[in-house]
C-alpha cells in the first residue's frame, strides 16, 4: 500500500516534466556515484568528483521534495 507522499510522487513523475527530468538527473548522478563507490581506491580528482556528485545529487533532491511539497499543499 502506497503512502500519500508516494501516490503524489507517483502523479509528478506521470504529469510533471520538470519533476522527470530532476528524477532522471538525480538516478544519473546515482549510477555516477555507484561507479566510483565500487572502486577499491580513489585518485584526488575521483575523490572531488564524488563529494561535487553528492551535492548535485542533495540539491535534485531537495528540489523534487519542494516540488511535492507545493503539490501536497494545493490537493
Amino acid at each position: 500500500m502506497s503512502t500519500p507522499t508516494e501516490a503524489i510522487r507517483d502523479q509528478m513523475m506521470a504529469a510533471n516534466e520538470q519533476y522527470r527530468q530532476l528524477q532522471q538527473q538525480h538516478a544519473t548522478y546515482a549510477a555516477e556515484l555507484d561507479r566510483l563507490t565500487r572502486k577499491a581506491h580513489l585518485s584526488d580528482q575521483e575523490k572531488m568528483e564524488e563529494i561535487r556528485l553528492k551535492k548535485l545529487k542533495l540539491r535534485l533532491k531537495d528540489q523534487m521534495a519542494a516540488l511535492l511539497q507545493t503539490t501536497e499543499k494545493r490537493n
